[in-house]
């Protein structure tokens, strides 16, 4: 008995051991602009993977953000979190996130090419399989993310995340992604007229799309930083979290099977 215990310890270390993550910090550019990224992967796994562009929230390159990153590569994937702001740049509140998301809502050709930088970053890692190669996102960088893939970026998928869905540019016709929407029934941001526009756009250019809206769920519902009281437009909602992950991971198995 005493060595079988013995000898499930030792698995058991063994298995904790070799599903080792890696994570790291990476400096790079989008013209003079200096930005930080961060990656992360499970070491235990050997070769390419499929990779995972990440886009934050309006607060910048957060904590919560890097959290999701680190989710993905447990699921067996190379994520990139991106730095759309510039190094070191995290609002303090509200009304700089706003101020900072604003200059690229109101510049969506700058917020392409900024989250361009970023993709390039993560498809010469070594890593990833840059055949398979998605882009998700929350509110802000959900919003990213569609205008990532209206800029023609060669992707597998994008995924938005209670996102944006107002556009200036309405340049589907060069989306070679499948698209995915996560978006809360009770989202006060996302107009109806804006939800009514996306649709008859991703339509009329023939785009391969989805749209999963969950009831009661509001704006921020996958942040539990949102705090619990929809009233006030954000608010964490645990249920609608859950079941837009699991719909993110059934897109994902089906683009890169």
């Amino acid at each position: 008995m005493k060595n079988l215990l013995i000898t499930g310890l030792l698995l058991l270390w063994t298995i904790n051991v070799s599903a080792k993550l890696h994570t790291e910090v990476i400096e790079y550019k989008h013209g003079d602009t200096v930005l930080e990224g961060y990656l992360a992967y499970d070491d235990s796994i050997k070769g390419k993977r499929p990779g995972i562009l990440v886009v934050h929230e309006w607060w910048g390159l957060n904590k919560y953000i890097r959290g999701r990153a680190e989710q993905l590569a447990k699921l067996g994937y190379i994520a990139f979190a991106i730095d759309m702001y510039g190094k070191g740049v995290i609002a303090k509140d509200a009304n700089e996130a706003g101020a900072f998301a604003g200059i690229y809502r109101s510049d969506r050709k700058l917020m392409q090419a900024r989250a361009n930088a970023g993709l390039e970053v993560l498809k010469m890692n070594k890593l990833t399989d840059t055949d398979k190669v998605a882009a998700i996102g929350y509110c802000f960088g959900g919003t990213t993310v569609l205008e990532l893939a209206r800029s023609g970026a060669l992707l597998s998928g994008v995924v938005s995340f209670h996102g944006g869905l107002d556009t200036p540019s309405y340049e589907a016709k060069n989306i070679k992604a499948k698209v995915l929407v996560l978006h809360g029934g009770d989202d006060p941001n996302v107009k109806p007229e804006h939800m009514a526009s996306f649709q008859e756009e991703m339509r009329k250019s023939g785009v391969d799309w989805q749209v999963y809206i969950y009831g009661g769920a509001v704006h921020s519902f996958t942040n539990p930083d949102s705090g619990n009281d929809p009233s006030k437009g954000v608010a964490y909602n645990e249920k609608a979290d859950k079941r837009s992950w699991e719909a993110m991971k059934l897109f994902f198995a089906e683009i890169f099977k």
